[in-house]
């Protein structure tokens, strides 16, 4: 078991976060962002940045060169509408995008938002850890937090479109 800090400061101890979070056993901030046949699309559980979406897949894979065709056009497909809905809806420019294979869960893919705030750390690869760490350890503000789960329903409603 591992013991996982939410972004609301709840921890919450799960074999894998991802089976967690895609079975509804752990229900992220706002809910469920976009859901497919292979893929569930949700903020961030650890770090409250709003329009930080996490694509996962709902099978336990590890590596990109493990999905199916049918599972990597619904990968793109779901990827390409989740940004699009973030620079139309929540105006977001720039997107770092994330997924590395030793992870302890699913193949997942980091879709992180770049703010003016955070430039402050960098403009680079380098800065998105120290940002992420800034939001987890400073943005739990309830206003905040309020921004994070109406740019949630935005993107939930975008995405319904």
């Amino acid at each position: 078991m591992r013991k996982i800090t939410l972004s609301n400061g709840n921890t919450v101890e799960v074999e894998c976060l991802s089976c967690a979070l895609t079975s509804g056993l752990i229900e992220p901030e706002g809910g469920v962002v976009m859901e497919t046949e292979f893929f569930h699309a949700h903020q961030d559980v650890a770090y409250p940045i709003k329009g930080l979406v996490i694509l996962a897949s709902k099978r336990h894979i590890k590596c990109l060169d493990e999905l199916t065709e049918e599972e990597r056009i619904d990968y793109i497909t779901a990827l390409s509408q989740i940004r699009k809905a973030q620079r139309e809806t929540l105006g977001i420019e720039h997107v770092y995008y994330f997924y590395n294979e030793d992870t302890t869960h699913h193949f997942h893919t980091w879709m992180v938002p770049r703010y003016e705030w955070m430039y402050e750390f960098g403009r680079s690869v380098e800065s998105v850890r120290p940002v992420l760490l800034h939001a987890r350890n400073n943005m739990n503000s309830k206003g905040n937090m309020k921004e994070v789960i109406n740019a949630i329903s935005a993107l939930k409603e975008a995405l319904r479109s």
